[in-house]
């Protein structure tokens, strides 16, 4: 009997570790699993880990605001092009990507309170002696490299003074200064944090230059319509803000002076 006892007990745990993988729930509390998308290839906003799992402030606060809301939430890697039209189109339920509020984007997805303030920086090769600031850039027709899709490319297109080129990844961008083929990259202050954190040899190549030259606000990202969730979100996040945990994932994640907590 004691044998037998055993084995159910064992088989017991193997099927709830089954039923736990299948589902890829992040959260434990019962109900519905939503699905939460982002573009995990920014170190260390949302990145893939060594084991294939997606990791970095973002997941962290991410699960950190459905624990506080009382649902299951499973994360999902979709590249940055796909992340609107996917949400839109209902193939997930929420976006944290890094994404800045824009008047925009309100027209077509909603968003829940800021949880993150940082702005577009200018990063250079190492030995770049003549671009000091985005001025620079402009007077001197340099070739600039952004994410497509992203508010830097935005700005280089409303800016005749400046050569452009787009990326559909920020690391590619960078491998292409490095190598010459480009200036400068213009991006999220937080993505130099990328290499500063993961590649410290290819961090010693590029620098940033001048200031952070715009506030931008990041916020999770919704479909119109769906208010019931966006205000459970909204409060959970408020209470994640409030008790500090917001404050050590920027500790944990080595956010510095590239993002900021509101306030």
């Amino acid at each position: 009997m004691i044998n037998n006892s055993y084995r159910i007990k064992k088989y017991l745990k193997l099927i709830i570790a089954t039923i736990w993988l299948i589902t890829g729930c992040d959260s434990s509390p019962s109900g519905k699993t939503y699905l939460v998308a982002t573009d995990a290839t920014l170190v260390p906003m949302s990145f893939m880990s060594v084991g294939n799992d997606i990791i970095g402030f973002e997941p962290d606060f991410m699960r950190a605001i459905a624990k506080e809301a009382g649902i299951n939430i499973r994360m999902i890697n979709v590249e940055w092009a796909g992340l609107f039209g996917g949400l839109i189109t209902e193939k997930f339920d929420m976006v944290i990507s890094s994404v800045t509020v824009l008047e925009e984007r309100k027209e077509r997805m909603a968003f829940s309170e800021p949880y993150l303030k940082s702005g577009l920086a200018l990063v250079v090769r190492k030995n770049e002696e003549d671009i000091n600031s985005f001025e620079d850039v402009q007077k001197n027709k340099k070739l600039v490299g952004a994410q497509i899709g992203t508010t830097a490319y935005f700005l280089l297109e409303r800016d005749a003074d400046v050569r452009k080129k787009g990326y559909q990844m920020y690391g590619h961008a960078v491998a292409d200064l490095i190598n010459g083929e480009i200036d400068a990259v213009l991006g999220e202050s937080t993505g130099t944090l990328f290499y500063k954190n993961q590649n410290k040899p290819l961090f010693n190549k590029i620098k940033m230059v001048g200031e952070i030259m715009t506030d931008e606000h990041y916020a999770i990202v919704f479909r119109k319509g769906d208010n019931d969730l966006l205000t459970q979100i909204n409060s959970a996040l408020q209470k994640v803000l409030a008790d500090g945990t917001a404050a050590r994932l920027h500790r944990k994640w080595d956010l510095g002076q590239a993002a900021q907590i509101p306030k």
